[in-house]
């Protein structure tokens, strides 16, 4: 039932978060029984009694009652979190506890404590961001293997080491406690971007763009900027990001699902309500003293997004925000993009010299746009063996069908230009 998946991946993230704090996260397997036993009493029932009139309200009182049963049953409190001690042992006590831990308020605070206890320091970025699809998005461990063009055996054990770091915690992390957020919010917003670029930028071979993980991502980063204790400028910055590249996301495949060249998108595609959403969230982010990477990558795609046509883009001013970024965080990517800018803006044989001076150029020997755009910068600069060379490099390093066509069809372009 379409609408039953669409309900568990909006609301097991929340329900998981809300009995994850009653029962401790080293119970986390605990509550996700009891989100799975909500749904599954869902598709027992709804087919015969037909959908209720507030659904997401049906599976919350289900999964709180089955909480009760369980708690009643096993009468063992002091296996659970340690914050509620005897109120889980009393059942007058036990039933309002329960009661409130399901109020509103208190599903939303439970849901950004369990996406800061998901950033525990001692996860690497990728473990991170794996469980938060897993546990705050619904994500099965095929999907969220399917998402990192992973293994699903692999994955597994990823996400069931992260899943024991975590139940280490014993309980989700106090985003009362101002130094503890603010410890975590950078660790909060890079796992929000990388899931949001696992989906934009993904490689996998049934969809080179996964819309799903880019709303995840954007639904999780609106959270935050519900919340006075843990917004920041930075997350207003990702989010406008996150806008402008979601605005494009039509433009960037196309009738047959493949990549579209950037100058060969469809602009009337691009949707210019995100657009301005994305303008009203960069204006709220000058709110604060400092500029992070968010700030720039997020001017950088403002200035894509008002450009009329790749040739009135104002490719200066994007060469200008790439250097201040290279200075704030550089890496060979960042670099490389600096590069094509640069190409756009003073001519192909600078853009050559551009990455010719990449630093650590070696980290992208294995990145097939990296010769795909020597290739095309060079065979812009009529130096046609050179293209055909990385042309042939960025192929042979295709992370999948739809890569591979999307650099065919380049390198045809190219030819054709050089031909005339």
């Amino acid at each position: 039932m379409e609408m039953l998946d669409n309900l568990f991946r909006r609301e097991s993230g929340r329900m998981v978060s809300v009995l994850a704090a009653v029962f401790g996260l080293s119970n986390l397997s605990i509550a996700e029984d009891v989100v799975q036993e909500a749904f599954c009493k869902a598709i027992q029932v709804w087919p015969y009694t037909g959908v209720p009139d507030n659904p997401s309200a049906w599976l919350m009182a289900t999964a709180k009652n089955k909480a009760l049963d369980l708690l009643r049953r096993e009468r063992t409190a002091q296996r659970y979190a340690p914050e509620f001690g005897r109120l889980l042992e009393s059942e007058w006590t036990l039933s309002q506890t329960l009661t409130e831990k399901f109020e509103p308020n208190a599903i939303q605070d439970d849901l950004l404590r369990m996406m800061f206890s998901c950033c525990h320091p001692r996860l690497p970025e990728p473990a991170q961001v794996a469980l938060m699809l897993h546990i705050l998005c619904g994500f099965g461990i095929r999907e969220v293997a399917g998402a990192f063009v992973s293994e699903q055996a692999a994955m597994e054990k990823r996400v069931q080491r992260a899943k024991k770091t975590l139940s280490e915690s014993k309980r989700l992390l106090d985003i009362r406690s101002a130094d503890a957020v603010r410890e975590r919010i950078p660790a909060v917003l890079r796992a929000l971007y990388l899931l949001f670029n696992e989906g934009y930028h993904g490689c996998s071979e049934e969809s080179i763009t996964r819309a799903e993980l880019c709303r995840e991502a954007m639904r999780l980063t609106s959270l935050l900027l519900e919340d006075d204790r843990v917004h920041s400028p930075a997350a207003h910055a990702l989010l406008a990001l996150m806008c402008f590249h979601a605005a494009r996301l039509k433009g960037r495949t196309d009738h047959n699902g493949d990549l579209c060249a950037f100058e060969d998108q469809d602009r009337s595609l691009w949707d210019r309500m995100l657009i301005q959403k994305g303008l009203i969230l960069l204006d709220q982010s000058a709110s604060g003293t400092e500029i992070s990477e968010y700030h720039l990558e997020a001017a950088i795609a403002a200035v894509h997004c008002r450009a009329p046509s790749v040739s009135e883009t104002d490719w200066a001013m994007i060469v200008s925000l790439y250097d201040a970024l290279m200075s704030l965080r550089p890496s060979p990517i960042i670099a490389l993009n600096r590069a094509v800018a640069i190409g756009k803006s003073q001519g192909p044989e600078k853009g050559l010299e551009a990455i010719a001076q990449i630093p650590d150029a070696h980290k992208l020997n294995r990145y097939p746009f990296y010769f795909a755009a020597r290739a095309e910068l060079a065979a812009h600069a009529k130096h046609s063996d050179e293209a055909s060379a990385d042309f042939a490099q960025a192929r042979s390093l295709a992370r999948s069908q739809s890569e591979r066509r999307f650099i065919e069809a380049k390198t045809e372009r190219c030819l054709e230009m050089h031909n005339r």
